[in-house]
This record gives C-alpha cells, structure tokens and sequence, in this order.
C-alpha cells in the first residue's frame, strides 16, 4: 500500500471517528491540537484503521509519539503493514 493511500484511509478513519469528514488532511495535521482527538476517538480510529486496512494493533507498541501528527501515524500503519507482510 502507497503511502498516500494509508493518509486517505487515516483521512476516512479520521472522519468516521470525529463524526466529520475533511477534505484534506495534510501530514503535518497534529491529531490533539487540529483535530481535536481525544482517547474514544483514538480508539475508533485504531479500530476502523484495522478493519480497512487489516492493520494489527500490539497495544504494548503503542507510544504516544504515533498520535502526534497524520504523518507519524501513517508512518506506524506502514510499518504494521509491513511487518504483517513479512509473516
């Protein structure tokens, strides 16, 4: 998967788990401070990234440096889908 297409699935998930879509989602979006981010949205993103993506969540990973900004979470997904694919 292309990273510009992990960025448009953060953009959907993103949406679905603010309840609004937006148009565009730059990387350097910081997930707290622009989009207002909280921990149940964090979950439902985490959960709806799964589903679209197939992406496999080890909890014990999960540092808050991932949830800074669009790009360090796309950058996680990548390497999730990436060791997933080495299996």
């Amino acid at each position: 998967m292309k990273r510009t297409d992990v960025v448009e699935q953060i953009r959907v998930a993103l949406g679905s788990a603010l309840g609004h879509e937006r148009a565009e989602l730059p990387e350097s979006t910081t997930l707290f401070e622009d989009l207002a981010v909280d921990s149940s949205s964090v979950l439902e993103l985490l959960l709806t990234l799964e589903e679209s993506v197939g992406l496999e969540i080890d909890p014990d990973e999960l540092e808050p440096e991932v949830f800074e900004t669009v790009g360090t979470l796309a950058t996680y997904v990548e390497a999730n889908l990436a060791r997933r694919d080495e299996v």
